[in-house]
């Protein structure tokens, strides 16, 4: 019982870990995207974290190399 307690705490400590690196990572595209975009073209607004790190996602996803070695 105390080994299946450590185990999905060390689950559970990971996912919280990989949250958190994904909300660092996603602050430059915000922060590009505030200082540049919203000053240089009508309607654009500001984002969030979350929606940075959406927009990250989806550029992941749709320009995600095919290429197979």
């Amino acid at each position: 019982m105390k080994n299946i307690a450590k185990i999905s705490g060390a689950i559970v400590g990971g996912i919280i870990l990989i949250g958190v690196v994904a909300l660092l990572l996603a602050y430059p595209i915000k922060w590009i995207w505030n200082e540049c975009l919203v000053d240089a073209v009508d309607g654009i607004h500001p984002i969030t974290a979350l929606q940075a790190l959406g927009i990250s996602v989806l550029c992941g996803i749709l320009f995600k190399s095919q290429s197979k070695s």
